[in-house]
């Protein structure tokens, strides 16, 4: 089998639409592999963090990514073998995956980590720039969102649920910055695929938005 004809489903969305839970359970009811994108960034972010780098400094980034070992195992994220699924999970690492996403060096050095999720029987991708840029041939192409008061109140029980403190007026002021900085960067900006099927849930819960993927996934093989 050619590495081109490996059906790939890209869902694309802004932070915190629910696409990494939809694209996750997708995955398994197909029995694909999966592909966190945000993780990967998250892992930069973290591993530049942790080395002194400044997230802004793009040659810096750039430089650190080809001596890092990202591996997704058993739902869980690895950086250079160690178990860094909570640590990339926090605010402050999601604000600095989206500072070194902006940089083109640090997407370019990350395109053949993408693509060699790509394996048999298929891969289910989710990110920002999955459908427009790393898998513009997918098969399927979803662009999930939805309001951003939507998603900074889904951001806000989640972390009351984990014993967090939470502020919802911070959280949703920290997903419009987001927004505009995911939407406004010059290289792979946040955007909806022309051929993309856009898939609006806020008010659908998770089992509704996977049901309406596998739906949009079996017109595609029609």
């Amino acid at each position: 089998m050619s590495l081109n004809s490996i059906p790939v489903i890209a869902i694309d969305g802004p932070s915190a639409s629910g696409k990494g839970t939809v694209a996750q359970i997708v995955a398994e009811k197909l029995g694909y592999h999966y592909l966190d994108s945000g993780a990967l960034y998250r892992s930069v972010a973290l591993a530049a963090y942790e080395q002194g780098i400044d997230s802004n400094a793009e040659q810096d980034v750039a430089k650190l990514v080809p001596r890092l070992s990202i591996k997704f195992q058993h739902g869980e994220i690895y950086l250079n073998d160690a178990d860094v699924s909570e640590k990339i999970r926090t605010e402050q690492m999601g604000q600095g995956a989206s500072k070194v996403a902006a940089h083109p060096l640090v997407r370019l050095a990350l395109v053949d980590l993408q693509h060699s999720f790509r394996k048999a029987p298929g891969l289910v991708a989710d990110g920002r720039d999955m459908a427009t840029v790393i898998f513009p041939d997918a098969k399927t192409k979803i662009f999930l969102t939805a309001s951003a008061e939507v998603r900074a109140e889904r951001r806000y029980k989640q972390l009351l649920n984990k014993g967090l403190e939470a502020n919802y007026q911070a959280i949703l002021k920290e997903l419009q910055d987001r927004d505009a900085r995911d939407r406004q960067r010059t290289v792979a900006p946040l955007q909806q695929a022309q051929d993309a099927c856009l898939l609006e849930t806020g008010q659908l819960n998770i089992e509704q938005a996977v049901n309406k993927v596998l739906e949009a996934i079996a017109a595609n093989q029609q």
